[in-house]
């Protein structure tokens, strides 16, 4: 679930929209491809006797079931989820059924950091860290594809909207500064 344009403010613009890596997948695949040896395994088994095809239909039977909750929904999950980076925020979308999301607008930012395990680092991704200037939790986005480019853009987006004050933004009144001078 991407932003799309309608729900873009005037001005805005999407620069990166990324979904989470696909070593999310990994587990239930090699969960899919284990169910489906069992059940070949119960099928080659059972095959000679009278009531092996009744073993296999059952063994069937659980399987999809383990399937649909174990392998369908994380794959649903993987598939619904986005990472999306604005000219204005950072947002984060996901969710079947329930769909929830967060945004963080770019001025709030105040601190950027990854986290790279040593399977992250061999797969090219890893976790963002954002932290913002709210009472609220930070935002960690988990499974980043190539995890220090989206961190230098992500910086890039703040440097090129820094105004030389403290916080990003002056008070209303104030006039703006020449930039470098303080």
């Amino acid at each position: 679930m991407a932003l799309k344009e309608k729900h873009l403010g005037d001005g805005e613009s999407v620069v990166l929209s990324i979904r989470t890596h696909w070593k999310a997948l990994a587990g239930p695949i090699a969960l899919a491809l284990f169910l489906l040896a069992l059940l070949w395994a119960v099928w080659w088994f059972t095959r000679d006797l009278s009531y092996g095809n009744w073993v296999t239909i059952a063994g069937a039977v659980l399987a999809a079931v383990i399937a649909a909750w174990f392998v369908l929904v994380p794959i649903l999950r993987w598939s619904t989820e986005r990472y999306v980076i604005t000219n204005r925020r950072l947002s984060h979308r996901s969710g079947i059924l329930t769909k929830i999301g967060r945004d963080i607008p770019l001025h709030r930012i105040n601190d950027i950091g990854i986290e790279k395990g040593v399977l992250d680092r061999i797969l090219g991704c890893g976790t963002l860290i954002v932290s913002d200037a709210t009472d609220k939790a930070g935002m960690e986005l988990h499974d980043v594809p190539r995890v220090e480019d989206v961190q230098v853009q992500l910086q890039n987006l703040l440097f090129a909207g820094d105004d030389g004050s403290d916080d990003g933004e002056w008070p209303p009144n104030e006039p703006r500064r020449a930039r470098g001078r303080g």
